[in-house]
């Protein structure tokens, strides 16, 4: 038995890395990533490595077919609208419930409040705090099952934001305030106003991505917002 939680630890240990990886972009998208490769370079056994790849493959940051070498996911347009999307149904109806009841986390309010703290700092540091802002919103509604099916897209989620990050497309300060509207309208009980800013938030982000990774950003991608003084990403027409 203690042999057998050893090996699940260093499983986890290097799949965290890996992990930490992708989503730096130091793993590229579409590059390779072996058993033996995995196995060399973190000095493990093969199925160890093995298991480690899986598990990224099971979070969707790896692709991986019938007997192929797994490889760094590739971000097309089409892949990121699906992952926004999907965000979006279930966030938008977790601000309409928490609404309701006037739930305000306070998870999302220190989370936001981490975000204002990096402001000033390397892009990829608004990540964590970011993705555990919407997290928390969706935890609050202490549905165990909701919480599984957001979680199935954490992976993706992240690697979202992270190219997001990396590639200077949101202003921080745009983030955060939106972020903040959206507590406030779920406070004063805004459920439809709160999912319409969700919306707003979201495809944002998304169409800006969109466009990044080679295909024809929507109108979206230029919503205005009266919250930060209308900031716009570079190389985006008006």
């Amino acid at each position: 038995m203690p042999g057998r939680i050893a090996a699940v630890s260093i499983v986890e240990a290097i799949a965290a890395d890996l992990r930490s990886r992708v989503f730096s972009g130091e793993l590229r998208s579409g590059e390779a990533l072996t058993e033996t490769d995995v196995a060399s370079s973190y000095e493990v056994a093969r199925p160890t490595a093995k298991a480690s790849i899986e598990k990224l493959v099971a979070e969707g940051l790896l692709d991986r077919g019938t007997h192929k070498t797994a490889r760094v996911v590739d971000l097309g347009p089409e892949s990121v609208r699906d992952i926004y999307l999907a965000r979006a149904y279930l966030e938008s109806e977790v601000l309409r419930r928490l609404a309701s009841g006037r739930t305000v986390p306070a998870a999302a309010v220190q989370a936001n409040k981490d975000i204002a703290a990096v402001k000033s700092g390397a892009p990829l540091d608004v990540v964590e705090p970011d993705m555990r802002f919407h997290t928390s919103l969706i935890d609050a509604l202490e549905n165990t099952r909701i919480s599984k099916m957001y979680r199935s897209l954490v992976g993706e989620v992240r690697l979202c934001m992270s190219r997001v990050q990396s590639l200077h497309l949101l202003d921080t300060a745009l983030i955060q305030a939106e972020h903040q509207k959206l507590l406030e309208l779920i406070e004063a009980g805004r459920g439809e106003e709160a999912a319409e800013l969700l919306d707003i938030h979201l495809g944002r982000a998304r169409e800006r991505l969109v466009a990044a990774m080679g295909g024809e950003a929507g109108p979206e991608a230029n919503a205005p917002s009266d919250l930060t003084g209308g900031w716009r990403a570079p190389g985006l027409g008006n």
